[in-house]
């Protein structure tokens, strides 16, 4: 039992820490002389640098949005397993925490999908989707699969 546990939370903190990354990291979209991310929109020409903020359209602040809605739902998803773990009675399920979760998965989800849809609007066609975007996809199924297995579970002594 303790071996599932650990495995639930090693599931749980891998889609948090690719939360974290997707979100921070200026990967979304790249080229060699370029990188856009949800913040800002980066060139580099002759050697500078020019960033611009990403405040030019609704869309990119919805996926802001969604994407530090699924850091905090997934964190507190976290948080309140492990207050579960200690204070829900023998054969209780764990339906808050993997509600929470799920949520983090279809807000991360819903902020891929738009930042898929409205891609031209913010980058240059010459760019492709960086890693960040992908981290982005990855953390979707680890995240929605771990708030089912949330869902799922059942305290035992």
């Amino acid at each position: 039992m303790l071996l599932l546990l650990l495995g639930i939370v090693v599931l749980h903190v891998a889609a948090l820490v690719l939360l974290f990354v997707s979100t921070i990291v200026s990967a979304w979209a790249v080229n060699p002389s370029s990188s856009s991310d949800l913040w800002t929109n980066c060139t580099t020409l002759n050697g500078a640098s020019k960033c611009d903020p990403a405040d030019t359209g609704v869309w990119i602040q919805a996926v802001q949005a969604l994407m530090i809605l699924s850091i905090i739902f997934s964190f507190l998803s976290l948080f309140l397993f492990f207050c579960q773990l200690f204070t829900l009675q023998k054969g209780g399920r764990f339906f808050l925490t993997g509600a929470f979760q799920i949520f983090a998965s279809l807000f991360v989800m819903s902020g891929a999908i738009i930042y898929t849809v409205m891609n031209s609007e913010w980058v240059p066609e010459s760019e492709s989707f960086g890693f960040s975007f992908i981290l982005a996809w990855v953390a979707f199924p680890l995240a929605f699969i771990s708030g089912l297995i949330y869902v799922i579970l059942r305290k035992r002594e």
